[in-house]
């Protein structure tokens, strides 16, 4: 022990071994810190290059026609330019001049707002009683301090000094010069002019070098890899030109209407509120709910009734329906790509950063760094936190819950899936692949038997729930599959051939017998393959893991099978299927056994080759090859005729 002490080498291996851990574990948190730190404190120098790469992805396009209608690409820039800002500058007036008016009328609406809020407050109150007990309760709180604010007035001053009072000094401040004014009047404005100016000539250069900047991120993104790079410019230039002017165009005639509808209602400045409307309602969920607000406040203190206000809470509530569920998805064709959750929380993240500047872009800013995440591989998580696409497929939502021991929400997928697709399709599609992710993970070695026999019943519980479900008629005849000629064709063949009728032991008791191969998995798989054979009117049952024990081998009753289907889930060897199956045919000499193959082991040669025992067969595959072999050995029996031997190849 003491030599161990002495010797630090051991030490400095484990320290040096762990400190790349730890710095492979700080390095993206420090990053990450890094980044937003400098967004923060580099706000007054990074908004405006936003805003700036915000309106040349708007204008693009304007300069592309310009550009095909044979004007050269500066004078197309400008042109552009000149006449997107003259709008911006011409709304912002308009939006000045209509709070001028505004605030010069306010006056004449204090009465009538004043008498509904007393009316307000008298209706919350009942009849007054809650006021009247206030105004006792405040004048016998005033009646219990005057005798104690009379004593002390007269008391008579004990100080000399005190009778002599102060004199007071007020100070003027001289009348402000003409420069003094002209200053007052332009400091507030300088920031805002500076801001603009630069974002214009930003503008100006984006849009001229167009190319230049392209290829330059080309550069830097990767020029090994232009395919990818290209990918994603086009990607990320596509969703954000079809994004913005789609919200441009959405908002500014949502902004048409509520400004049309309040100017007919008689809300007084309709064109303001139109035009906020119009600017709030690029705030995400919640900027049309904003917007309402001051429209309703003044409908309230301009009309006498409350008809005014009805109107205006009417027009909101049916317009913003209309564009957000109606013309919304309808423009957009497709989604912006990005999750509601990364909506809301990239709003509240690029406000705290940026201010309400920072809540108009937070849209555009979420959807590139989604891009980078789609095509830049270390970036991926981006994709995966914010993006619109299922972070799981539907095999591994099932695998999921029923590692969790929770088939109500497997079951609740099911069902939705069903809707559209039959159950065996749900069978193969999800649970059977949810239980082959299981099997890997089995013979990974990473599966306890705890939660081997957590699946197990999970796929019992969800079998039994779906066991009442009944496909639709789409789904029954395959018409999400089969065009209209094969559904005819089918339909003809089997009118043609009739499949004979099963005979009353088929239909009754165990005729089936559904036996896992060795695993928990191959008894899930068993019982889920039983109650497909049950929906066909053929009796049918699973059995236990350890039904082929040397304990249970000899209890197993086998006296009414007639075909025994030994499923297997992982990949076994030859001698494993052919000991199982001939202990099988030692117990039930007469019954046909079918060795299910569920998981397409590579490891099983041709029946021939295995030397199976006489009426065996292999079926390799999904549970709907599984069962369609089923029912060929099934009728082939009950019209007494041999069973038709299908290839190992044609089965898969």
């Amino acid at each position: 022990m003491s030599g161990e002490m002495d010797n630090p080498a051991p030490l400095r291996l484990v320290s040096q071994l762990s400190q790349p851990v730890r710095n492979s574990a700080l390095t993206p948190v420090l990053i990450a810190a890094v980044l937003v730190t400098a967004l923060y404190f580099g706000r007054e120098v990074l908004v405006p290059i936003a805003l700036a790469v915000l309106m040349s992805f708007v204008l693009a396009p304007l300069v592309g026609l310009l550009q095909r209608l044979r004007l050269p690409r500066v004078a197309a820039v400008f042109v552009v330019v000149i006449v997107a800002f003259s709008a911006v500058f011409a709304l912002g007036g308009l939006m000045a001049s209509q709070i001028n008016q505004l605030a010069s009328e306010l006056p004449r609406y204090q009465s009538t707002l004043s008498e509904k809020i007393l009316a307000l407050r008298g209706a919350a109150t009942g009849t007054g009683t809650l006021e009247r007990a206030s105004e006792v309760l405040h004048n016998l709180r005033q009646e219990l301090e005057r005798p104690k604010l009379d004593a002390q007035a007269a008391r008579p001053p004990t100080d000399s000094n005190a009778t002599i009072k102060p004199i007071p000094v007020e100070v003027h401040q001289p009348d402000p010069g003409a420069l003094q004014t002209l200053a007052a009047l332009i400091t507030p404005l300088i920031h805002p002019m500076a801001t603009t100016g630069i974002v214009v000539v930003f503008v100006i250069f984006i849009l001229i070098q167009q190319q230049d900047l392209r290829n330059r991120l080309v550069r830097l993104a990767g020029s090994q890899d232009l395919q990818r790079t290209t990918a994603a410019m086009d990607d990320a230039g596509k969703r954000l030109s079809r994004l913005f002017l789609t919200q441009l165009l959405l908002n500014a005639g949502f902004g048409l209407v509520i400004g049309t509808g309040l100017w007919f209602i008689g809300v007084p400045s309709a064109p303001l509120w139109g035009m906020l409307a119009m600017i709030l309602r690029f705030v995400p969920y919640v900027g049309a709910v904003i917007a309402a607000i001051f429209p309703l406040v003044l409908a309230a203190a301009v009309g006498h009734g409350w008809s005014m206000v009805l109107w205006t809470a009417a027009l909101f509530i049916v317009v913003e329906p209309i564009f957000g569920h109606g013309i919304e998805p309808f423009l957009y064709g497709q989604s912006s790509g990005l999750s509601p959750v990364a909506v809301v929380a990239s709003a509240t993240f690029w406000t705290w950063i940026w201010g309400p500047i920072g809540l108009v872009l937070a849209t555009p800013l979420t959807i590139c760094l989604v891009v980078l995440g789609r095509h830049v591989d270390r970036l991926r998580f981006l994709y995966v936190l914010l993006g619109d696409q299922p972070p799981l497929t539907p095999a591994q939502i099932v695998y999921q819950r029923m590692l969790a021991g929770d088939p109500v929400e497997a079951t609740e997928q099911a069902q939705t899936f069903l809707k559209e697709k039959p159950l065996i399709e749900y069978y193969d599609e999800v649970l059977m692949s949810g239980l082959k992710l299981a099997q890997s993970d089995a013979e990974r070695g990473s599966l306890e038997q705890e939660r081997l026999q957590r699946i197990r019943d999970s796929v019992a519980e969800i079998v039994d729930d779906l066991s009442a479900h009944q496909d639709t008629s789409d789904a029954a005849s395959g018409s999400q599959t089969q065009g209209p000629l094969a559904q005819i064709s089918k339909a003809e063949t089997e009118l043609e051939n009739p499949a004979p009728e099963l005979p009353k032991h088929w239909r009754e008791g165990a005729a089936v017998l559904c036996i896992p191969g060795a695993s928990l998995l191959d008894e899930a798989a068993a019982i889920t393959l039983a109650q497909l054979i049950q929906r066909q009117d053929i009796g049918a049952s699973a059995k236990e893991a350890d039904a082929l024990s040397m304990s249970k081998i000899f209890a197993l009753d086998t006296k009414s099978v007639n075909l025994v289907c030994l499923c297997y889930m992982g990949n076994v060897t030859s001698a494993q299927v052919r000991y199982a199956a001939r202990r099988i045919h030692r117990k039930a000499p007469d019954a046909f056994i079918l060795i299910c193959l569920l998981n397409e082991s590579d490891n099983i040669e041709d029946t021939e080759a295995m030397q199976l025992p006489p009426g065996s067969s292999i079926v390799k595959g999904s549970l709907s090859d599984t069962l369609k072999r089923v029912l060929d050995i099934a009728r082939s029996k009950a019209a007494a005729r041999p069973v038709p031997e299908i290839p190992l190849s044609e089965s898969a």
